[in-house]
């Protein structure tokens, strides 16, 4: 696969993570789909890099299938689905106020995980339909996970049990899609600079930035997005996790 060559879906894409991604492989000659609740800063992400916007809850069944006919009757065809979507809820297993709300809890679960297996799932039966290239190659798919999959903090019991199990799927996923030519990879950023850590402070961002080994600084988007598009052109890369966190453990 070449970027050039791409047509891309990508979810979360009106801000942080997805937007970076959007923007890059736009200006590396993808067409791209972006896919957000926020369609008015998904509109104007579109506008700037001649995308295509879907107002898209990836929850919701018939939202992301809209979406993905929409980018079909616009592209003519999807090749690659990048899915950025996500929440950070905190909440300890039990705190001060009691145990952990259910309902993050399970919001949590439902979009970090639910959805990211609901675009991949409807995206997969999309891209099974595309001309196979010579080695039988016919799109890819890339999830987002975390490092909290694997060492989560307190207060993030809900979102590491979602990103792990981003993690999980990823094989078993790949293997799945195997016959149909589908590739299957999973990205696990560290501490990024997105819109949930700009409103931190300074100091706090100092202090996350302090803990990370090398470079000792925040992740930007903009390094999780060539990630994704050496993935997309990377054609013997499946049914891997990719850690992109500075070795960062956290403790």
């Amino acid at each position: 696969m070449r970027l050039e060559d791409t047509a891309a879906i990508i979810t979360g894409a009106a801000s942080g993570l997805g937007e970076a991604t959007a923007r890059l492989f736009a200006e590396r000659g993808a067409r791209v789909a972006l896919l957000d609740r926020d369609i008015g800063k998904a509109r104007d992400v579109a506008d700037q890099i001649g995308g295509a916007a879907f107002e898209t809850d990836v929850t919701d069944e018939a939202s992301v299938q809209r979406a993905i006919e929409g980018c079909i009757a616009r592209f003519g065809v999807i090749t690659a689905a990048i899915n950025c979507a996500g929440v950070a809820d905190a909440a300890k297993t039990v705190g001060r106020d009691g145990p952990h709300p259910l309902s993050v809890f399970q919001r949590t679960i439902d979009i970090n995980l639910v959805g990211t297996f609901n675009v991949a799932r409807l995206a997969a039966a999309a891209i099974q339909n595309n001309t196979p290239a010579s080695d039988g190659a016919r799109g890819v798919i890339i999830n987002t996970a975390s490092i909290a999959a694997f060492d989560g903090q307190k207060g993030q019991t809900a979102y590491a049990a979602s990103k792990g199990g981003v993690v999980g799927m990823c094989l078993p996923m790949a293997r799945d899609l195997a016959s149909s030519g589908i590739r299957v990879m999973t990205i696990a950023p560290g501490i990024f600079m997105t819109p949930m850590l700009a409103g931190l402070g300074a100091e706090v961002q100092a202090q996350l930035a302090a803990d990370v080994p090398c470079p000792p600084r925040l992740g930007d988007p903009s390094e999780y997005a060539k990630l994704a598009a050496f993935i997309v052109e990377a054609g013997y890369l499946n049914g891997e996790v990719i850690r992109i966190d500075g070795a960062l453990r956290m403790r």
